[in-house]
């Protein structure tokens, strides 16, 4: 089966030799994603839309939906942001319900991020 490699422009994408999103026939994972674009400091469930709508982008540009998402992984830096960035998942995921996982990291990448999601898809339709 051919290999789909999906890229965002993230900044760390190249220079740590990874992909945004990896399809490979009716299977996608989708990298852990953040917000690199400073819009929302502070901001965990802004941080949190802006990374899943960057998820999203790499879904439908590897051919999947969000519909098509099985599983999630959040990953927050304080858990006090625990229960808006559940929110945010909630209103992107409430009738697709994937198995879904919320970690406390000590942190991230860069410090001004205080969220990071992943997901696995699988084409159902």
């Amino acid at each position: 089966m051919a290999r789909q490699t999906v890229g965002s422009g993230s900044p760390w994408e190249e220079p740590y030799g990874y992909s945004r999103a990896m399809a490979v026939g009716d299977q996608c994972w989708v990298a852990g994603t953040a917000d690199p674009s400073g819009n929302h400091p502070g901001d965990a469930a802004g941080q949190a839309r802006a990374a899943l709508a960057i998820i999203d982008r790499a879904l439908r540009e590897a051919g999947f939906a969000l519909t098509d998402v099985v599983r999630t992984r959040m990953y927050v830096t304080d858990p006090a942001d625990s229960t808006a960035v559940a929110a945010v998942h909630g209103e992107v995921f409430r009738t697709i319900r994937p198995a879904a996982t919320l970690i406390v990291v000590a942190g991230l990448i860069d410090p001004s991020l205080k969220v990071e999601i992943e997901v696995d898809a699988i084409r159902s339709r």
